[in-house]
């Protein structure tokens, strides 16, 4: 391998442990203190439950875990969002799990708490997929409840879903295996089938102190809304259960008796290895976000074989797009080209930016896609549309248009994988999370953004240095680089994957060698959902 190979590999290996380290840190939830107060009481921790629950922890793949993280810090924090979600098997039925962590103040809903609850319905909705809650929660974070409480995105809307998934056929089973209060009460019992730990597990619409304070009653917890009470005398919950793992039992037993689904018919064959190495990705893949590289070479170690059977291979070179396979599942790939490449016409094209013809392409591919019913996969490492007047004049404009049209209308599932650069309406034509695929990652080397950090930062300091000689201030070149640091920092830090990742803009932050995991996992889920409209571009400039 030559240098820049072996650079490229150590600067990829250092983010990939890089987020291993981030990952070991928010596993443990509250921190070590509080998950052993979480033992003492008896009971196992959200991630326990979920590795217990499941028919294999490593075969599940984990949405949100980078959810809060860097927000809150006046609150003192909220890992994961104070909630783990899982896609995994149970009893061999592909399922969500969303566990809430009590050890993360005690499993009270933050702003993106909701937020992340919210992604695991939608995704169980759009796939049709059964969803299990392991409720443990404290209810509304109090002190931010304006956030969380009254708008339609927030905590109210989680019932809403619970009610039109009922109406759909979408199994939901819950298990209360700790506090359950307020409006967070009516989750379980919004559920197909409630489950309920003893001495453990309690549902009430308001706790012993708020009874006695409003109506001057005086009772414990347990009488109030405890197992016996629930499964007894309310009936309001429908097994009881002696502890933890006596209550996931039970789950893997409901499971174990649903019904097959009607599959949606996506192509599936046995599975193949890449001929390529995988772990080569981290050579080609450049450290820096301005180099060039092949993206076919990236394609040749995702998917099945190496064999990437290219659409118009000639024509609008700076995307490429074709068929493939993923362990074993069909698929269409819509990939930015970071090569820079000569057209038929003695043109140069920089690569990674989309060009009119490209996007004409990827528009055709996309309608053929929807029309064979191929999902398919978007791989970005885009920086925008091509500007200036020639472009302008040839219609880019109209062109990006019909490539959003098509991405807007696609009936197929879309997957999409942000590998580099996503910047400006580049993110949005190659699939971005406002355009609703299943399921959205991005690689540690990934940056999101309406600009690159370079290009911002020289903007911003321009208006930043005429405001300050308007006031009278002499800039001299220490200040103006002095400026432009803080302001690259400040940006930087926004353009990060994990920013992106803790606002839930992307599902998850990922090992690029996980890829083939998350587009199969994602495929398998989306199978459960047939296609219930016809694809339809609706009204365009040709």
């Amino acid at each position: 391998m030559d240098l820049k190979f072996n650079k490229n590999e150590d600067h990829n290996k250092l983010l990939l442990s890089d987020l291993k380290r981030r990952l070991a840190h928010i596993k443990l939830g509250g921190g070590q203190k509080r998950i052993d107060k979480h033992h003492a009481k008896g009971k196992l921790t959200a991630r326990e439950r979920i590795d217990y629950l499941v028919d294999d922890p490593k075969k599940c793949i984990e949405i949100g875990a980078f959810a809060g993280e860097g927000m809150y810090k006046e609150h003192g924090g909220c890992p994961s969002g104070g909630v783990v979600i899982k896609m995994g098997y149970i009893s061999k039925k592909q399922c969500l799990i969303v566990a809430n962590d009590a050890t993360v103040k005690a499993g009270a809903w933050f702003p993106i708490t909701g937020k992340k609850n919210l992604r695991a319905q939608e995704i169980a909705i759009e796939n049709r997929l059964p969803i299990i809650y392991l409720v443990d929660s404290a209810g509304v974070y109090l002190p931010m409840q304006d956030e969380i409480f009254p708008d339609k995105e927030h905590f109210g809307r989680i019932f809403r879903n619970n009610a039109i998934m009922s109406s759909m056929g979408i199994t939901q089973i819950s298990a209360v295996m700790g506090s359950c209060v307020a409006g967070g009460a009516y989750l379980p019992i919004m559920s197909d089938e409630a489950l309920i730990v003893n001495k453990t597990g309690s549902i009430f619409l308001a706790g012993s102190y708020l009874v006695k304070a409003a109506i001057g009653e005086s009772i414990d917890n347990e009488t109030l809304g405890g197992a016996t009470t629930h499964c007894e005398i309310s009936g309001v919950t429908d097994y009881k259960a002696a502890d933890d793992k006596d209550a996931l039992d039970t789950i893997k037993k409901l499971m174990d008796k649903i019904g097959d689904y009607t599959k949606a018919g996506y192509n599936r064959s046995e599975s193949i290895a890449p001929k390529e190495n995988t772990k080569d990705i981290f050579g080609i893949l450049p450290a820096s976000r301005a180099d060039q590289y092949d993206m076919r070479e990236i394609i040749k170690r995702l998917v099945d074989g190496s064999e990437f059977d290219e659409y118009k291979e000639g024509y609008g070179q700076s995307i490429l797009t074709g068929y493939a396979r993923i362990d074993g599942w069909a698929v269409g790939i819509v990939a930015n080209q970071r090569k820079l490449v000569k057209t038929k016409k003695g043109e140069m094209q920089f690569g990674g930016v989309i060009y009119s013809d490209s996007a004409d392409k990827a528009t055709r591919f996309i309608s053929n896609c929807n029309q064979k019913k191929i999902p398919l996969v978007f791989l970005q490492d885009v920086t925008g549309f091509m500007v200036g007047s020639k472009s302008e004049h040839g219609g880019i404009i109209k062109d990006g248009a019909k490539m959003v049209n098509a991405v807007s209308n696609s009936v197929v599932p879309k997957f999409t994988i942000v590998i580099g650069n996503s910047y400006g309406a580049g993110n949005y034509a190659m699939c971005g999370k406002a355009y609703d695929p299943r399921l959205i990652v991005a690689w540690p080397s990934a940056e999101l953004a309406v600009m690159s950090g370079n290009s911002a930062a020289k903007v911003l300091l321009q208006i930043e240095t005429a405001s300050l000689k308007k006031q009278g201030k002499e800039i001299t070149p220490e200040v103006e680089k002095e400026l432009y640091d803080k302001i690259k920092a400040r940006y930087d830090e926004q353009i990060s994957p994990y920013y992106a990742a803790s606002r839930i803009w992307t599902d998850a932050v990922i090992d690029p060698l996980d890829t083939r995991k998350w587009i199969s996992m994602g495929i398998e889920a989306a199978d459960h959902a047939p296609i219930e409209k016809p694809f339809n571009l609706g009204v365009i400039q040709v």
